[in-house]
């Protein structure tokens, strides 16, 4: 059993966000353990991270949280401080990510946390509370379009695998993770000065997104074997018509927009496959399977240089305010115990 204090304190402080008619607005509060959502498992918070989707919502520029006041933070890694569950144990090192954290429910910006016990992922072997968090959920969702892309034949050695956005979170640790499984890889971006830090996590090649977006025949020249996606709209219509007969596209995110104006031409006549990835409600047995993974043969190899930084609870509303702005590369680590 490792060493920690779980002691609970009467109170504790979280990043809490209060919409006062129609106004989003977040704050540091100091909080009881009473006023936190229900959960069987209580856990004392020893790291989080900045997502994009924590970003909007406690900018509150995005829909993303679905009650209020609610504390934000789609991620956590702590230890267990209590369990009326009988699958965790006082001072196991667990952590969350996803499954309505920080959307519906109150979240890892938080000293304390109280989670369902169905959400709760013990650490994986090998892998610390820190690192943990410094994946979060932009790794794991990395991870998991890899996992569904393997499991539908994608292998090294069929030609380039493209990531779009990928000097965000989500593609910092696409590259990477693609990269050491000896992938050919490409980075999409719109960040002209991104070229350094893109190479640096295993990018091969850098490319702007004028290759998917100025030309909308329905097929063209078939330039990848695969693709992870975390753009959508037009860039993911523009990906399906130039992917390689059989290819795969893992489909992550909208930041360009819901609607993708495609036909189904790259389905019938090369077989290519277009793969929803959801990590929020990702099944446990396949968010367990996927986290082993990410300690064994999906093991990052160059953590370090994704990190944007290490902050604490009340650098969090700045840093989401960063993040949005596109001012940095990489992922912050919120530190809870500082």
């Amino acid at each position: 059993m490792n060493e920690y204090n779980v002691e609970i304190e009467n109170t504790f402080r979280a990043c809490r966000v209060a919409n006062d008619s129609g106004e989003i607005t977040a704050a540091i509060v100091d909080m009881s353990l009473e006023q936190l959502c229900h959960g069987e498992v209580v856990v004392r918070v020893h790291y989080s991270s900045v997502n994009y989707k924590d970003a909007l919502a406690v900018t509150g520029r995005g829909k993303i949280l679905r009650r209020f006041p609610l504390n934000a933070g789609i991620d956590l890694s702590g230890v267990v401080m209590s369990s009326t569950d009988t699958r965790f144990q006082e001072a196991d090192e667990v952590l969350v990510t996803g499954c309505g954290l920080g959307e519906s429910h109150d979240g890892g910006f938080s000293e304390i946390a109280r989670v369902p016990a169905d959400w709760v992922v013990p650490l994986p072997r090998g892998l610390s509370l820190y690192q943990a968090m410094l994946l979060g959920t932009a790794g794991f969702t990395a991870a998991l379009a890899i996992d569904r892309l393997e499991q539908n034949g994608q292998q090294a050695g069929q030609g380039a695998v493209v990531v779009t956005g990928a000097s965000g979170g989500v593609g910092s640790v696409a590259l990477d993770l693609l990269s050491a499984r000896g992938y050919e890889v490409v980075a999409m971006t719109r960040k002209s000065g991104a070229t350094d830090y893109l190479q640096q996590l295993g990018a091969d090649r850098v490319m702007s997104y004028d290759s998917v977006l100025g030309d909308s025949r329905p097929l063209r020249s078939a330039q990848w074997a695969g693709a992870i996606d975390n753009v959508g709209g037009q860039v993911l219509a523009g990906l399906m018509s130039a992917t390689q007969p059989w290819g795969n596209i893992a489909s992550i995110g909208m930041a360009a927009g819901i609607r993708c104006d495609a036909t189904v031409m790259p389905f019938i006549l090369r077989g290519v496959s277009v793969l929803g990835v959801s990590s929020a409600n990702c099944p446990m047995p396949r968010r367990q399977h996927v986290w082993q993974r990410l300690v064994t043969d999906l093991r990052p190899s160059r953590l370090s240089a994704i990190v944007a930084g290490e902050i604490t609870l009340e650098d969090v509303p700045s840093a989401c305010e960063q993040l949005l702005q596109g001012e940095h590369h990489g992922r912050y680590v919120v530190n809870m115990a500082v």
